[in-house]
C-alpha cells in the first residue's frame, strides 16, 4: 500500500479547498443553529446564490469580477430577507422544513431549461474566475514543502484560493468572537435558550432573528465563492440538501456554539473522508479486501465514516469542543 500519498493527500485535505469552503459555510450554520436556535436547512440556497450572482455578472453581464462579488452578498442578503420574513415567525421545526423547501426550490430554477441562457441548467457557468486570478501573486508552479518523506505541494492556483479561503475563515472567526462576545450576541444566545423571556424583557426577536439570518448567510456565501472560483465553475447540483446536511455534521462535530467549532470539524470530517477513501482504494488494489471493488469505495467510505460519527453523537454529542447546553434548542 502507497502510505506516502495517502499520508499526503489527507494532509492536503485538512487544509484544502473542500475544508476552507465547507468551513466558511459552516460557520454561518453555527451562526444560525449554534448560536441563535435557528434550524435554517437552505444553507447551500445562500452558497448558491453567491456562486451564481458572481457567474452570471461575469460570463452573462460581462462586468467587472468585483461587481459579481457585490452581486452575489447582495442576492444572498435578499435571499436571508425574501427568506426570513414568512419564515422566522415559526416553530423550528417548521422552520426547518421551509427553509429546505426554499434551498430545493431555488436549485430547481438554476438548473431549469426556462432560464438556461442565463443560469446554464444542468451544466451550470464556467469561465468567470480570470478577475480573481489575475490578483494572484504567485508565479506559475508548485509551491509547499516535504514533511518527512511526504510531499505537500499545492500548484500555485490552488495556493491562491487556499490563502485567499483560510483569510476569510480567520476574519469571520475573529467578527464572530467579538460580536458573540457583544451585548448583541448575548440576546441570539437568550433567544437560542428561551425567547420568550427575551421578549418579554423588550427585546425584538424578529428582529434579532433576521440580523443574524443575513450575517450567517453573508458568511455562508463566501463558501460558494471559494467554490465556484477553485473550481472554475458553478453547477447546481452541487447546491443540494445534502451539503447544508454535511454543514451540520461539520458543526456538530467540532462543537455548535463554539467559534473554531465549525472549522476543526470541517477539516476532520475531510481527513477522514480522504484518509477511509486513500485506505480503502490501497486495500482493494492490493487484495486485501476483496468483497467490493474500487468502483464502490466512495460509497463505503461514507458508510464508515457515518458509523464513526454516530458513535461520536452518541457518546459525545456536544462534539469535540463543545457544551451539551448548547445544543439544546427551544423549538416552542
Amino acid at each position: 500500500m502507497d502510505w506516502i500519498t495517502i499520508f499526503s493527500t489527507t494532509i492536503k485535505a485538512a487544509i484544502g479547498v473542500e475544508t476552507v469552503l465547507y468551513g466558511l459555510a459552516a460557520i454561518g450554520i453555527n451562526i444560525h443553529f449554534g448560536y441563535t436556535g435557528l434550524l435554517n436547512f437552505g444553507q447551500a440556497a445562500f452558497m448558491g446564490v453567491a456562486g451564481y450572482g458572481l457567474a452570471v455578472t461575469v460570463t452573462v453581464l460581462g462586468l467587472p469580477f468585483w461587481i459579481g462579488i457585490a452581486i452575489g452578498i447582495a442576492a444572498a442578503v435578499l435571499l436571508a430577507i425574501i427568506m426570513g420574513i414568512p419564515t422566522l415567525h415559526l416553530r423550528a421545526d417548521y422552520l426547518a422544513i421551509v427553509t429546505i423547501a426554499v434551498a430545493e426550490i431555488i436549485r430547481l430554477v438554476f438548473r431549469s431549461v426556462q432560464f438556461k441562457s442565463v443560469f446554464g441548467g444542468s451544466d451550470g457557468r464556467r469561465g468567470f474566475s480570470d478577475g480573481f486570478y489575475a490578483l494572484n501573486p504567485f508565479p506559475e508552479g508548485d509551491y509547499g514543502f516535504n514533511l518527512g518523506p511526504v510531499p505537500i505541494f499545492f500548484p500555485h492556483w490552488q495556493l491562491w484560493v487556499i490563502l485567499v479561503g483560510w483569510v476569510l475563515i480567520a476574519l469571520c472567526c475573529g467578527i464572530v468572537y467579538l460580536l458573540m462576545k457583544s451585548p448583541w450576541g448575548r440576546v441570539l444566545k437568550a433567544i437560542r435558550e428561551d425567547e420568550d423571556a427575551v421578549r418579554s424583557l423588550g427585546k425584538n426577536v424578529f428582529s434579532y432573528k433576521m440580523q443574524s439570518l443575513i450575517l450567517g448567510g453573508v458568511v455562508g456565501c463566501l463558501g460558494g465563492f471559494v467554490y465556484g472560483l477553485a473550481f472554475g465553475s458553478v453547477q447546481p447540483d452541487i447546491f443540494g440538501t445534502e451539503t447544508t446536511f454535511f454543514l451540520y455534521t461539520m458543526v456538530i462535530l467540532g462543537g455548535a456554539a463554539r467559534v473554531l467549532g465549525p472549522i476543526v470539524g470541517s477539516m476532520m470530517f475531510w481527513v477522514l473522508l480522504v484518509l477511509v477513501y486513500g485506505i480503502l482504494t490501497e486495500a482493494v488494489a492490493a487484495g486485501y479486501i476483496t468483497f467490493m471493488d474500487t468502483s464502490q469505495v466512495g460509497a463505503f467510505r461514507y458508510i464508515f465514516v457515518g458509523l464513526g460519527l454516530i458513535l461520536l453523537l452518541v457518546f459525545r454529542p456536544q462534539g469535540i469542543f463543545g457544551d451539551k447546553r448548547e445544543i439544546a434548542i427551544d423549538a416552542r
